[in-house]
């Protein structure tokens, strides 16, 4: 598997999860758990000898939606309008494409 497969197959999934949070519909617990199994994949990945290339917007703003739920607590995500538009705006990119959301700096862990 290839890094842009494994954002091909991983960015829908997250956006889902991110959404169905938005939405009340997962708990913050399910997302928190798919994060480590995420991180648990891309380790197996990194480790395999690949050709550099330069991450797309798409791995990009992934890997900061992964960070956000990493680094806010659901409290925070939940009530901070900025915190929850933000996380609105990755998903939204991720299904549809468009502009990069602002102040979206995702990096490969």
């Amino acid at each position: 598997m290839t890094t842009d497969d494994f954002i091909e197959a991983k960015a829908p999934q997250l956006a889902f999860y991110g959404k169905a949070f938005l939405d009340n519909k997962v708990e913050f617990n399910e997302i928190r758990i798919y994060m480590w199994d995420v991180l648990e994949e891309w380790q197996h990945l990194s480790n395999q000898p690949q050709q550099p290339q330069t991450p797309s917007e798409t791995e990009q703003v992934f890997w900061h939606l992964l960070h956000c739920f990493d680094k806010w607590p659901e409290w925070a995500i939940r009530g901070n309008q900025y915190l929850r538009q933000q996380v609105n705006d990755c998903c939204y990119f991720i299904n549809f494409g468009g502009k990069v959301p602002n102040s979206c700096i995702g990096i490969r862990p």
